[in-house]
């Protein structure tokens, strides 16, 4: 049967930990600490001592000071598993966690999880070929030696790349091992954990490269698990539940989410709220509980995916926009349809065709299969033409031999409307403001994968107005942007009303604009 010992990496709340491990090691599971040396002697002190009679904890042997971004992280965590792995000989799972971590399964629930399948659990991706790194540094965070802190020692960090950079002191990285990314929370055999440890004594010459790259934790237990661990005894996800923000950062959780993180596909959340104390109450009661049936929903793993993959474009770093030096042409008009309701959208196109015989093109950037000419393979994918975009809106207007072109974009899709406004050519946007009912946005919900037919009708209520708030930031953010040549139109307003928009917007006269959006059922789900 799985035991598992904890690897736990905190700095803070001393009476949390020592709750935390309480909690985890009264179902005959262990917990190894590593408490940041920068943290307050008395913090640790307490925590030792609370601690010291319970035999299922132990303590990283060194304490080093800790900093987002460095090594620190990685050898703490180390230093943290060393430990375990002495005291503790009959731990067959090391689970690595945070001081905001909280069991969202009983330990009878993960045992016999980990049990069902002899497989280590980490995120661990291709470093280049994947798009886990969705903007700012990708290659330089490896070939270049990072010795200072990003976040506190700002300066003296970007003053060392520019040295590297200008000087060209670029590094190769080792030639046997494939640099692969992920999150920093998994879950690993006993064995695979043996062999790390093993790894890191032989190979100095990979620890020196990995102590000097910037946010390891992030590729290394990633990169030598894959070069350690056949493939088919991987499974590369997280056990851990967590999303992100728009801005890069761990979204909260609170009292009324108990019910949601009860139904999602891990054993363990992140990240608590410190004001949620009912949700930290019943949490902390789950893990030592027996005859627990838990009805999985599996709509945690799309959920995760849908915040993360936007979380992830954070904004410490500019977004990257491809081929800059090109322009679509200064005589040219791109005209751009903004629209969640994709169907609605394409019905206004495609009056806007019949009207007026601009040519129009649907969601070429969010719809693999929206019909477009062959380009010599730009058009082939959903990444090359995000990656070409610019090449492929020229050939667009080559193909159809125009300076007039309209084209559909997600609301999502803020990066792209920014470079094409900051084209030579003169770009419009209208965006179409349609009105959301739940039976909508639950339809919705399950065809983009948010929510099952198992899905659970209190966690539909309240993911309900988290996507409704979602999309509401998404507008905000395209009328906060402050385009030049923006217009709106409303499902709640006449058409004619809406005709001096579109009238405005495609530059034709008021009454074709009316017969576009007297459109039957423009509105219609």
């Amino acid at each position: 049967m799985a035991k598992i010992a904890y690897i736990l990496l905190c700095h803070k709340d001393p009476d949390a930990i020592i709750m935390q491990a309480e909690r985890l090691t009264a179902a005959g599971d262990y917990m190894s600490i590593h408490f940041d040396a920068r943290a307050r002697k008395a913090d640790f002190a307490r925590i030792r001592k609370a601690l010291a009679d319970n035999p299922n904890v132990t303590f990283a042997r060194r304490r080093i000071k800790c900093g987002w971004g460095e090594w620190s992280l990685v050898q703490a965590t180390l230093n943290a598993i060393e430990a375990a792995v002495d005291e503790f000989p009959r731990a067959t799972h090391f689970y690595m966690l945070s001081g905001d971590c909280m069991a969202i399964k009983t330990a009878e629930y993960a045992h016999s999880f980990l049990d069902a399948q002899d497989k280590d659990y980490i995120e661990s991706f291709d470093y280049f070929e994947s798009d886990w790194i969705k903007t700012g540094w990708k290659e330089e965070r490896l070939i270049y030696r990072h010795w200072f802190n990003e976040r506190t020692q700002k300066r003296r960090f970007y003053a060392m790349f520019q040295a590297q950079k200008r000087l060209g002191l670029t590094r190769e990285i080792p030639s046997d091992i494939q640099v692969m990314i992920g999150s920093q929370w998994w879950c690993l055999r006993r064995r695979t954990i043996e062999w790390i440890l093993d790894f890191t004594r032989k190979r100095r010459d990979v620890m020196q490269f990995f102590a000097t790259t910037w946010i390891p934790d992030e590729t290394f237990f990633q990169t030598l698990v894959r070069h350690l661990i056949p493939e088919d005894e991987i499974d590369p996800r997280t056990l851990t539940f967590l999303m992100f923000s728009d801005y890069g950062m761990p979204v909260s959780f609170y009292n009324d989410h108990y019910d949601l993180l009860l139904s999602q596909d891990f054993l363990f959340a992140r990240k608590i709220s410190p004001e949620a104390k009912e949700l930290k109450a019943r949490l902390g009661r789950l893990y030592a509980a027996h005859g627990v049936q838990f009805q999985i929903s599996n709509e945690g793993r799309n959920l995760y995916k849908f915040l993360t993959g936007r979380g992830r474009i954070g904004r410490r770093f500019s977004m990257r926009f491809w081929e800059t030096e090109s322009t679509l042409g200064r005589e040219r008009e791109l005209m751009i349809l903004v629209c969640k309701k994709w169907h609605v959208a394409k019905r206004l196109l495609d009056q806007i065709r019949q009207v007026t015989n601009v040519p129009s093109i649907e969601y070429l950037f969010n719809e693999e299969g929206t019909p477009l000419p062959d380009l010599g393979g730009i058009q082939a994918t959903l990444e090359k033409r995000t990656r070409h975009r610019r090449a492929l809106m020229r050939m667009l207007f080559e193909y159809f031999d125009t300076d007039r072109l309209v084209i559909c974009l997600d609301p999502t899709n803020l990066e792209l409307m920014h470079d094409f406004f900051s084209d030579r050519s003169v770009t419009r946007m209208l965006e179409i403001e349609c009105q959301f009912t739940d039976e909508y946005l639950i339809g919705h919900s399950y065809r983009v994968g948010l929510a099952g037919e198992r899905t659970p009708k209190a966690t539909l209520e309240r993911l309900l107005p988290t996507i409704r708030n979602e999309m509401t930031y998404e507008a905000d953010r395209i009328r906060d942007a402050g385009f030049a040549r923006y217009g709106r139109i409303h499902q709640t307003s006449t058409p004619e009303e809406n005709a001096d928009k579109v009238a405005e917007f495609l530059s034709i006269p008021w009454d074709q604009a009316l017969r576009i959006t007297q459109t039957d059922h423009l509105f219609a789900d």
